[in-house]
């Protein structure tokens, strides 16, 4: 609850233009990481692996920090926290603009999410206390539409951006929006803080974050170390334990970071599938296409920024016309109709030859079908669980999803790299390790690389077995994508009846903002779902 006893009712329009640029820097660093890597490596080189950290690092600890950031917020002051979040991200996007190393650029990229996650959730919290009322749900539908933007227009902006003046100009760029939004935020925003607020759960932020760090560094280093490997068997085991010691934590604490009570119900657990489902036919869809395009088909980063508009257009208006559609359809229906339609759109994209354009048409489908849910799945996490419960169910669903997203991606990518390595075996007389390695260099858009492991190979041949990996990969991600879809259906598809209230065994703990990309719709604290 905020300090004073008067929020403001309509707020301050500077502030909502600042946070909307804080905003802004997410989704672009995400894409410009995707779409800036082959560019990156031509002039830094790098092993495949170093070169996945460009985007992983990122949404590694974006996502991990994501509920201690709101925590904090919460405590020590959402002004504060929004302030030291901006500050951090435009720091280190100054820095990366003048990274001398590959390595730098991945210690940087993990900075810059540490700082993402601090403005996400320091500045949805100052956004519900700075607006009241109609102004509060208006300057939420902003803040959602700044993040479609940036999704549509991130990959065009930074093909302008490095065709025009380097990868380094993506980066600069994003230091200036951050410093715009400094100076225009900060010193007009209210410093709010929940004098009620827990103290932040630090053996659950710590198990967590070394958790998902395990997993994702024994992932990414599956493909060249192999999954029988003594390091990566330990680092998955390694994994594991910190899994059950952070179920544990969490079972015992007095007041949890994650609640996990709130998986008895089984609608909460339907929700959760939507953002796997989302990541799976969507998301890493945003990463593996522009190193297609720009590395495998050999497309300027620009054109690969137009193609791109064919998956991330419609998350301009889909998931408003969603929300609009929810008022006379259930919106679980509606969800699971959208995953199955972007599941059609995987398996025709899994027959499209690389370097056909053809590719647009199941690329739009697929965002069609993905915006569908990525409007409702955010208020459906908190209209799914008792009232009281509402801001934590928020803080799981938007953990689930960052950091799920940041797994996925490294763990398809290494599924792609696999497939590749696969294929490159049904050709006799290739040494394993160099097909490993040429699997590797194809999945991150190094074709180069590859030949030059594979030197008595064609660019034909090399081509082929890229496009036999890709069209299995796209049928697997359909098939998840169908069991998510199925899976939503059985549990969400019925219309949705006003949410109990029930005495929260513990305080419900504050939300630490929706997660990225998200078009917000309800303000934090009173969260109304679709179906309220």
């Amino acid at each position: 609850m905020p300090d004073t006893p008067h929020p403001a009712p309509t707020g301050d329009p500077l502030v909502l233009a600042a946070i909307c640029l804080a905003a802004l820097i997410l989704p672009l660093s995400f894409s410009a990481g995707a779409v800036a890597t082959p560019s990156i490596g031509r002039e830094l080189g790098g092993s495949p692996e170093a070169l996945t950290w460009i985007t992983n690092g990122f949404m590694l600890t974006f996502g991990s920090l994501l509920m201690a950031a709101g925590t904090l917020a919460d405590r020590y002051g959402r002004r504060l926290v929004f302030t030291a979040g901006v500050a951090t991200v435009t720091g280190f996007s100054l820095a990366l603009g003048f990274a001398p190393a590959l390595w730098v650029v991945d210690l940087l990229r993990a900075g810059q999410g540490i700082g993402a996650a601090a403005a996400l959730a320091g500045g949805t919290a100052a956004l519900a206390q700075e607006f009241d009322g109609h102004a509060r749900t208006r300057a939420f539908s902003l803040l959602g539409t700044t993040f479609g933007v940036g999704l549509a227009f991130g990959p065009i902006v930074t093909g302008f951006l490095i065709a025009g003046a380097g990868w380094r100009a993506i980066f600069l760029a994003g230091a200036l929006v951050g410093a715009a939004a400094l100076v225009l935020g900060p010193p007009r925003m209210r410093e709010t803080r929940d004098p009620h607020a827990r103290s932040l759960d630090w053996p659950g932020t710590v198990s967590f974050t070394a958790m998902l760090t395990a997993l994702t560094v024994a992932v990414i280093e599956a493909p060249g170390r192999g999954w029988d490997s003594p390091a990566l068997r330990g680092l998955l085991a390694a994994a594991a334990l910190l899994l059950a010691a952070f179920v544990i934590i969490e079972t015992r604490a007095a007041r949890p970071m994650l609640d996990l009570r709130l998986f008895r119900y089984r609608r909460f657990v339907g929700v959760q599938m939507l953002p796997v489902a989302t990541c799976a036919g969507f998301v890493v869809l945003l990463v593996l296409l522009p190193l297609r395009f720009i590395g495998i088909e050999g497309r300027s980063e620009m054109e690969a920024g137009f193609l791109m508009l064919a998956l991330s257009a419609p998350m301009l208006v889909v998931p408003m016309a969603a929300a609009a559609l929810a008022r006379r359809v259930p919106p679980g229906l509606l969800s699971g109709l959208g995953l199955l339609v972007a599941a059609i759109g995987l398996v025709w994209l899994g027959f499209i030859e690389i370097g056909s354009r053809a590719v647009l048409a199941p690329m739009l489908l697929i965002g069609l079908g993905s915006g569908l849910p990525w409007g409702l799945m955010d208020g459906l996490s908190v209209a799914v669980v008792p009232r009281e419960r509402a801001g934590m169910a928020a803080g799981i669903f938007g953990t689930v999803r960052v950091a799920g997203e940041g797994v996925a991606l490294a763990l398809i990518s290494a599924a792609l790299a696999g497939r590749i390595a696969a294929e490159l075996r049904r050709i006799p007389g290739l040494p394993d390790a160099s097909r490993a390695q040429a699997g590797q260099r194809l999945a991150v858009g190094d074709p180069d690389a590859a030949r030059a492991l594979l030197p008595g190979l064609d660019d034909a041949t090399l081509t082929q077995a890229y496009q036999a990996a890709f069209t299995t990969l796209s049928w697997t991600l359909a098939a998840l994508t169908i069991a998510c879809a199925v899976a939503v259906l059985a549990l969400l598809a019925a219309p949705l009846t006003p949410r109990a209230s029930a005495p929260p065994e513990n305080p419900p703990a504050p939300a630490p903002g929706p997660a990225w990309p998200v078009r917000p719709r309800t303000p934090r604290g009173s969260p109304r779902g679709p179906g309220d």
